[in-house]
């Protein structure tokens, strides 16, 4: 498996969702909710109405992990999620990321990378990108505004901070900004 980049530039993150957005609904609120929780795609893809709507916690048990979790739905994300539930008169039991295949079936893992990845593509993205870059992209970001890596590590629930910063590409920054000074002679 490659291993994928977060979108480090706020302008390429604004240009890839008002794409999904102009696109489809559907597809833009499944990028503000990998943007906004860090999620992995399995637990986001499997997140039925009932888990959005006029909440204030996402509260469910991993599926890699296998341990609860609670998390405070981002305010943009649950103003965006509940404007789109209520347009699209879904109910609580409706997968939020509904397939347009069988009966209320959430789309495929496989979907979500497409869809994901033609936006990318779309809107000129450098770099591997694919569903986990969502995740990546909420981690880089909240430690670029925070500087807070142990939370951080507790909301992917790493096993280190070093594991955290690694994943979220940190270390790979630094690393590169040491380097453009380096010189032997």
């Amino acid at each position: 498996m490659n291993s994928v980049d977060p979108i480090r530039s706020t302008k390429d993150i604004s240009n890839f969702v008002d794409y999904l957005r102009g696109k489809n609904e559907r597809d833009y609120i499944l990028a503000l909710t990998g943007f906004y929780s860090g999620y992995r795609i399995s637990d986001i893809l499997n997140l039925k109405v009932k888990d959005f709507h006029n909440r204030d916690y996402f509260y469910f048990r991993e599926k890699k992990t296998k341990k609860q979790t609670k998390l405070l739905i981002n305010p943009i994300l649950k103003k965006a999620a509940n404007e789109y539930i209520e347009q699209n008169d879904l109910e609580d039991n409706d997968y939020i990321f509904k397939s347009q295949k069988g009966y209320n079936q959430p789309i495929s893992r496989q979907r979500a990378y497409k869809v994901l990845k033609d936006a990318a593509r779309a809107v000129g993205l450098q770099g591997n990108f694919g569903t986990h870059s969502l995740r990546k992209t909420m981690g880089y970001h909240y430690y670029q505004q925070t500087k807070d890596v142990v939370t951080l590590k507790m909301i992917f629930n790493h096993s280190s901070v070093d594991v955290t910063l690694i994943y979220i590409g940190i270390t790979q920054d630094v690393m590169n900004d040491k380097l453009k000074g380096f010189k032997l002679y």
